[in-house]
């Protein structure tokens, strides 16, 4: 669902059970800047893959390339994105599915451990950050 509110600025719902209690959207584009909220795997009020980092990182990333795509955007066009994690030995599990996604698009990145997330059956959260129409094949590199 978009939604928009203000000259220049469009907002995507993925119904997620917080966005309008909290008062958030999944992402908001204003021109070509695109800003995804921290995502998770809750699809349809259940967690995806409970203590399965790989499933959930897989589905999270799902839920941002769908919100990317609602806004006229994609995953190429990310350029930087922060992952969220709550068990370090996780983070094989957790890359291994972010090289699926970014493996050609080489955005800046952060990965952080963290005590805990919304739901205690969740390990990974991801934000990301797009510019519309920016994904450019990588330099060879020497």
């Amino acid at each position: 669902m978009i939604g928009a509110t203000a000259p220049g600025r469009l907002r995507h719902y993925s119904g997620g059970p917080l966005e309008l209690k909290v008062g958030y959207c999944r992402g908001t584009r204003i021109g070509d800047m695109v800003a995804i909220s921290g995502s998770t795997a809750l699809k349809d009020g259940q967690v995806v893959g409970v203590n399965d980092a790989a499933a959930q990182t897989r589905q999270t990333l799902q839920t941002i390339t769908e919100a990317l795509e609602a806004l006229g955007s994609s995953i190429d066009d990310v350029y930087r994105y922060r992952v969220f994690i709550t068990r370090v030995e996780d983070g094989d599990a957790v890359f291994g599915v972010l090289s699926e996604f970014f493996g050609a698009v080489h955005p800046t990145a952060t990965l952080v451990v963290i005590a805990a997330l919304v739901h205690p059956d969740l390990v990974v959260e991801i934000e990301a950050d797009a510019i519309v129409g920016s994904a450019s094949p990588l330099p060879i590199r020497p």
